[in-house]
């Protein structure tokens, strides 16, 4: 792990070159539509070509992969327990570790395409937040205001802006996951798992076709609500989370239906256990990270080539079985894609004075997209406890890539769980791109009463 430290050190350089010289003109010419990454190719990264990878003929209800440009290419490379050691510095600690834990598993690594874009004027305000228009928050950790729906700050300085990047990164207005299944593998010498089934939204008050100066807007990242129909020990329980842009923490309401009622829950965030997943999973880890950045101090430590997921279809098969996909101990290996991709490496240290279950994370976040691709999390003790993996796609319907649905591996409990995903569903997850469709399109759908009212029964 040393040695690995090292050679992200070397690579602090690469972080602050060219790109963070650049100037907003420079966005959509000699770099990427989102300003993160030059054009050009660098090292064994190739040139970025902004082709487009989804064939014209797709429409919804079509599995992505079917259409998708390099569906038939075969793996350049192969990783497993043999050779990890040759690769080691294209991986992160928590892959390695995890091809030497769980028997069998290999990475399929295919050619790196670099493909991610944005609609016209998601690009548009990138510039206008690059010439000065995004700010932080007097407290250096949230965001004062920006241009949006954009990137607020395309050549960032610091790991906060990195993470800001992500999570403000296009998705649409919405995204609907119409039977997703939160699935957890069983305990050793046990047989079975956890399948929390539930309908969700994912709703962005700020991502409207446009441009629109976040600060008029309500100072929300996104607002979800999601409602469980199994097992019987969740069926009927539904809540509705507000995660917040200029202030820490989030507001959460549930509603329990043996009490019916709705409860407030101020403390349903950061590492608190999700209810009924047996202590592996936390309220800050879907979509790799989810919450406020303020428990811990946010270093860019530079940047890094990585074999990460990228064009990785196989748990967006909504016509595929979960069994099939899930495999016991990890996500199969026909499911999972990889490509050698430079990310950002941010490394997020527990402020002294605050706590955390997981006290040192690191994130790698993708330079063209600015998604959430990869994570390794460290307990108390200073080591290895869990790895994340976010599976990018792109999305037809954004004009995007977006890395929904997600793998994460308890390495010290041989325990792994996946979320936000279609497997098994029946049905595709849906981004939508219009603010008037639907009424849960409103921030009044996510108050208490709203719950209460559809909740009851």
């Amino acid at each position: 792990m040393n040695k690995q430290s090292g050679l992200i050190g070397i690579l602090v350089a690469m972080a602050v070159g060219s790109a963070w010289a650049a100037s907003p003109q420079d966005i959509g010419t000699t770099l990427t539509p989102l300003g993160g990454a030059e054009k050009a190719a660098k090292g064994d990264i190739p040139a970025w070509t902004g082709e487009n990878v989804v064939s014209n003929s797709w429409h919804y209800g079509e599995y992505r992969k079917d259409a998708f440009k390099y569906k038939d290419e075969k793996p350049a490379v192969v990783i497993d327990a043999s050779n990890v050691d040759k690769y080691a510095d294209k991986l992160t600690p928590g892959q390695a570790a995890l091809i030497k834990k769980v028997k069998g598993y290999k990475m399929d690594v295919y050619p790196t395409h670099r493909y991610c874009s944005a609609p016209d004027f998601v690009v548009e305000n990138t510039k206008k937040n690059a010439g000065g228009a995004a700010k932080l928050g007097a407290d250096g950790q949230t965001l004062g205001d920006a241009v949006v729906p954009g990137i607020p700050f395309p050549f960032p300085k610091n790991g906060v802006e990195v993470m800001l990047n992500s999570k403000m990164r296009y998705r649409g207005v919405a995204v609907e996951y119409k039977k997703n299944t939160t699935s957890v593998s069983p305990r050793k010498g046990a047989s079975e798992w956890i399948k929390a089934v539930s309908e969700q939204t994912v709703f962005y008050p700020w991502g409207a076709k446009g441009s629109t100066a976040l600060s008029t807007l309500p100072q929300v990242e996104f607002y979800t609500y999601y409602a469980y129909v199994a097992p019987t020990a969740l069926a009927g329980q539904a809540l509705s989370i507000t995660y917040f842009l200029d202030k820490p923490g989030t507001e959460t309401f549930y509603y329990f239906p043996g009490q019916r009622r709705v409860r407030r829950m101020p403390s349903y965030a950061y590492d608190a256990p999700q209810i009924g997943m047996e202590n592996q999973y936390t309220m800050d880890e879907p979509y790799v990270f989810s919450g406020s950045l303020d428990r811990f101090d946010w270093k860019l430590v530079g940047k890094k080539e990585v074999y990460v997921p990228y064009g990785s279809f196989g748990l967006y098969n909504f016509k595929a079985k979960l069994e099939d996909v899930l495999h016991d101990d990890s996500v199969a290996e026909g499911a999972r894609r990889y490509e050698l991709h430079r990310m950002y490496v941010v490394e997020a240290t527990v402020k002294p004075g605050t706590r955390h279950l997981a006290p040192k994370r690191t994130f790698y976040v993708d330079e063209d997209s600015w998604n959430l691709l990869l994570a390794d999390d460290y307990d108390a003790q200073g080591k290895l406890w869990k790895h994340r993996e976010g599976h990018l796609i792109p999305v037809a319907e954004t004009g995007t890539c977006d890395a929904s649905a997600f793998a994460e591996y308890n390495l010290a409990e041989g325990r792994y769980l996946v979320d936000v995903h279609s497997v098994g569903a029946g049905k595709d997850i849906q981004y939508a791109t219009d603010p008037k469709t639907s009424p849960r399109y409103k921030a009044s759908f996510y108050s208490a009463d709203n719950l209460r009212a559809i909740s009851e029964r």
